[in-house]
């Protein structure tokens, strides 16, 4: 098993990952459906032919560029596993700020909560809130009938499908009525900054899910502004940005003049990540 892991590694390094030991490992735990211990205390132990030989197809893949999520069928997020495919954007760690912005607003003893996640995806925002906050209830809104079935799976694995309303349209198009919440990991990627993304983003993650126009604010600047809206009273809004988006958002939401109390969240690398606001009564 050593040997397996160390070559797999050189492998990957030779092909540009950046984390060619990481992705080795991970590799192989979901091939062979065990974890980090046990590749740990059997590591005398031989892949038979036919595993060699269907291990050797997933490195493969690796080497061109596909990201480990896509290959292993799941990615980790709030400490769940989700499912992924190339129907869905695959969840980053910096998201789970969002979570943790809005969790510091609402109780899981609170009150009932009616909750919106646009351009849901896999689910996570969603799903996480709904496990997070036991009486909300969340509609899960994505243009990709493929990012809705991923996205009901993975509430139904995590216990929260009855609370969860997956529903096809753009934005807030299909779903009526007014939240007391609204989320979202909007698309965020300038269009002329596309090609500056990593190879494994470019080549294999769903585009529509990156690309927001020319500012990449497209997306922000309609949810704000249906925001406005669709908004209880005192209710709150929480979009994910991107790199230097800070400035454009809070003037979004000030032009707007529905929102009060605009503020920003940082990630753990010290960017401006979260940026939410409460609508005023």
């Amino acid at each position: 098993m050593r040997t397996i892991l160390h070559r797999t590694a050189c492998d990957l390094s030779a092909c540009g990952s950046p984390s060619p030991r990481l992705d080795a490992d991970v590799l192989l735990m979901h091939f062979l459906k065990t974890d980090r211990l046990q590749l740990c205390m059997h590591p005398e132990r031989n892949l038979s032919e036919e595993e060699a030989a269907g291990f050797a197809r997933w490195v493969d893949r690796r080497r061109r560029g596909e990201p480990v999520a896509y290959i292993v069928g799941e990615k980790e997020f709030w400490s769940l596993r989700f499912e992924v495919n190339r129907e869905v954007l695959i969840p980053r760690p910096e998201t789970e700020c969002l979570i943790e912005e809005v969790l510091g607003f609402y109780s899981p003893v609170g009150g009932d909560l009616r909750i919106i996640d646009i351009g849901t995806g896999s689910g996570a925002i969603g799903v996480v809130l709904a496990r997070e906050l036991p009486t909300a209830r969340v509609a899960a809104t994505d243009v990709s009938p493929g990012a809705l079935t991923v996205a009901g799976r993975n509430a139904f694995v995590h216990g929260v499908a009855e609370r969860m309303d997956f529903i096809q349209g753009d934005l807030f198009a299909t779903v009526p009525g007014k939240f007391d919440l609204i989320v979202s990991n909007p698309p965020y990627i300038p269009a002329d900054a596309y090609h500056l993304l990593p190879r494994g983003v470019r080549e294999f993650e769903p585009q529509a899910a990156l690309i927001a126009g020319p500012d990449g604010a497209a997306f922000h600047r309609e949810i704000i502004r249906e925001g406005a809206d669709r908004l209880k009273g005192g209710g709150r809004i929480f979009l994910e940005i991107g790199a230097g988006q800070k400035e454009l958002v809070e003037t979004l939401f000030r032009e707007e003049g529905a929102y009060g109390n605009i503020g920003f969240r940082k990630d753990y690398g010290g960017m401006d990540r979260v940026a939410s606001a409460r609508r005023k009564a």
